[in-house]
């Protein structure tokens, strides 16, 4: 079972995934995953787990090797099954309405994935809590961080998920930053013989950079919420509503132009 555990866990198959691919409760699967024995699951799930493994026998399970190729060809079991089946039970929700059914697809697996490891997270404010809080800071940072997104792209063919040579942002940019990241990586993983006070010296570097970049946030906070109450008090209101809005953010933009002048 130890095997069997590692194998999903390699994969990426998450126990939501595994329990849609069984058709049982995910409460389930985590009864099957604790016997000792897959034997002893149902035969009929235990058919339909070593056709997604693509072997013929649980001895075989032992024999599996994890690569790139196992990986898409697994995945591509799955996700064809899902296919076939899944007519989507969100058009009556609102964070679905307006996406293409890949998209959805894309959206549901995140939802899915995100649940899970934070109903596993035995604390309120565990790790699984600041990992998805620290994501979502990500996501904003995509928006206006080019780099996020070839950080996305070094760790999604480090996974095995992508093959190495796929570039779908700018290729040249993709390319350096990926060069640049395995040699950091490569760096990393080799730090024993890194001279310790170069690391420190370059972290203390980056909390300066960060705690400058704050500054600048917070001061640039101070300034526009100092420009808005300065465009309210010429106005003559008191506070900013829906129905004063673009009034207002009409007279910060003048105000903003007259402070540049």
């Amino acid at each position: 079972m130890e095997k069997l555990n590692d194998i999903l866990h390699e994969l990426g198959i998450s126990k939501v995934k595994l329990a849609k691919y069984l058709g049982v409760s995910r409460q389930m699967i985590y009864n099957y995953l604790d016997l000792d024995d897959i034997n002893k699951w149902p035969k009929d799930k235990k058919v339909l787990l070593l056709n997604l493994l693509g072997v013929k026998s649980v001895e075989e399970i032992d024999t599996i090797k994890v690569d790139t190729d196992y990986i898409m060809r697994v995945e591509a079991n799955i996700n064809a099954l899902f296919q076939e089946e899944k007519t989507y039970d969100t058009e009556s929700s609102d964070i679905y309405r307006g996406l293409s059914n890949k998209k959805k697809e894309i959206l549901s697996s995140i939802i899915d994935l995100v649940k899970e490891d934070l109903e596993d997270d035995e604390k309120p404010d565990g790790e699984a809590y600041y990992k998805y809080l620290y994501l979502s800071y990500l996501i904003q940072a995509m928006r206006t961080n080019k780099e996020v997104k070839y950080i996305l792209g070094y760790v999604a063919k480090m996974s095995g998920n992508v093959k190495p040579l796929d570039f779908v942002f700018n290729e040249e940019e993709q390319f350096l930053f990926e060069s640049i990241m395995f040699t950091a990586m490569t760096l990393y993983n080799n730090s024993g013989g890194v001279s310790k006070s170069k690391i420190a010296e370059s972290h203390k570097r980056f909390v300066e950079q960060i705690e400058h970049k704050m500054e600048e946030k917070m001061s640039r906070t101070m300034e526009l919420n100092a420009i808005k109450e300065q465009a309210l008090k010429e106005l003559g209101y008191t506070m900013l509503t829906e129905e004063n809005g673009s009034e207002v953010f009409a007279k910060i933009a003048e105000i903003e132009a007259r402070t540049v002048a």
